[in-house]
């Protein structure tokens, strides 16, 4: 370029800027505003990567896994409130006492009644159906 006359650079000069400009076309990346759907996956990876919040009432939706003691002292409420229900059946009444609650299950002439006591609030629940015929 040192051999070209300054005529000639000055019309480089001048000419380069048209020659190479062209219309900037403005392309959104973001799916949402009009981008390539395909780009959802590697934006939300992104977001999710340098998302540091953590929820402070995240605890409360925690869904942990019961401990083995936890499930059996569970399916063994549940296998005596079971038996609680069927002795109605033969004419028995009982009641069963948990951490919880307490439970009354009295039968009266086909009357059946059962009467759930939660013991922290003191809450009490009755539940009474009738027209059972026990001899069945």
């Amino acid at each position: 370029m040192a051999n070209l006359p300054p005529r000639i650079i000055l019309i480089f000069a001048l000419a380069s800027p048209f020659a190479i400009a062209s219309e900037l076309v403005y392309t959104p990346v973001n799916p949402s505003f009009g981008g390539n759907p395909l780009n959802s996956t590697i934006l939300i990876n992104h977001a999710n990567a340098i998302n540091d919040y953590q929820d402070p009432n995240a605890s409360s939706f925690d869904f942990d896994e019961e401990s083995p003691l936890e499930r059996l002292a569970s399916s063994l409420e549940s296998r005596l409130i079971s038996q609680l229900l069927a002795d109605i059946g033969n004419g028995n009444t009982g009641q069963l006492e948990t951490d919880d609650f307490f439970l009354n299950v009295l039968d009266t002439n086909g009357l059946l009644t059962v009467q759930i006591v939660d013991k922290t609030t003191g809450e009490s629940t009755e539940i009474s159906v009738s027209g059972l015929n026990p001899d069945l």
